[in-house]
């Protein structure tokens, strides 16, 4: 990880709520929005260009072309210190098992978990 600011890449098709998570993520945590993505081709093309480097990803499940479990699935390959988080509204157990599976770290529900999501973010950092 960063040692001060952790650069992070957000996955999420509504621009609302991918600048309010931005704007919180660099309100409550010393992270860095190095980039973002509405869809899985977008994402996974800045993701696994070797240019591009990140240390945090938070991925929606659904996107506007694609799914964020595609996303995680073909960012396998990435290191694991690249965490990967995913921030959704269908966090069911299903899908956190999925999740999980597929190399998320951790799974947060949009509606209920953001305070969790933000504290977790700021344990990565220190």
């Amino acid at each position: 990880m960063s040692p001060s600011r952790l650069r992070t890449y957000v996955v999420e098709d509504s621009s609302i709520i991918r600048d309010n998570l931005t704007e919180a993520l660099q309100e409550s945590a010393p992270v860095d929005v190095v980039g973002s993505a509405e869809d899985e081709q977008a994402a996974v093309d800045w993701l696994l260009d070797p240019k591009h480097q990140c240390d945090l990803v938070i991925v929606d499940i659904f996107l506007k072309s694609g799914s964020g479990l595609g996303v995680l699935k073909k960012i396998a390959r990435l290191d694991d210190s690249v965490r990967r988080v995913v921030l959704s509204n269908h966090a069911t157990p299903e899908v956190r098992a999925k999740c999980a599976e597929l190399g998320a770290h951790k799974v947060f529900d949009k509606s209920n978990e953001i305070d969790e999501m933000l504290g977790y973010v700021n344990r990565l950092v220190h």
